[in-house]
């Protein structure tokens, strides 16, 4: 019996009028990569270590992919100050978010209020999910994604 979950479907927006789905990536594994925001220090040297890793990424057979609630706008100044070599789904209004349920409540100088909480998910060719990471902590963090795939390929 299979009790491996299949990931959730995604239509997101990568540039204007241009989007993509899971159903893009069948035959491929694929790492998405929830973030809080465009341009703050830890969603930047997150996003730079995935950028760093691409190629290696590449040569397993998966892709890369960053999601956030932030406008395309941010999302195409964001790839090009930083030079990343993956699309980033603009999610503003948290479908993505809410499918893979990374909205969580937060506190901030003691304020309460409801973001997205740091994950990531390594889909599988077959749109299965294989891993899930929460609370990431950005240190070494897409080193360990990469060794978890290369451990699949073993």
């Amino acid at each position: 019996m299979n009790d491996i979950a299949k990931a959730p479907d995604f239509l997101g927006n990568i540039e204007e009028n241009k989007t993509i789905t899971l159903q893009d990536f069948k035959g491929k594994y694929v790492v998405v990569y929830f973030y809080p925001k465009d341009k703050t220090s830890g969603c930047t040297v997150e996003s730079q270590d995935f950028r760093d890793l691409k190629t290696q990424f590449k040569k397993l057979n998966c892709e890369i992919i960053g999601v956030s609630r932030d406008s395309l706008k941010s999302h195409k100044s964001f790839i090009e100050k930083e030079s990343l070599n993956f699309p980033l789904i603009s999610d503003p209004d948290e479908v993505m978010c809410k499918a893979y349920d990374v909205m969580k409540e937060k506190s901030m100088y003691g304020r309460k209020y409801i973001g997205i909480e740091r994950s990531t998910f390594l889909i599988g060719p077959d749109s299965e999910l294989l891993k899930e990471w929460r609370k990431v902590k950005v240190p070494g963090h897409a080193q360990e994604v990469y060794d978890f795939l290369k451990s699949l390929s073993n």
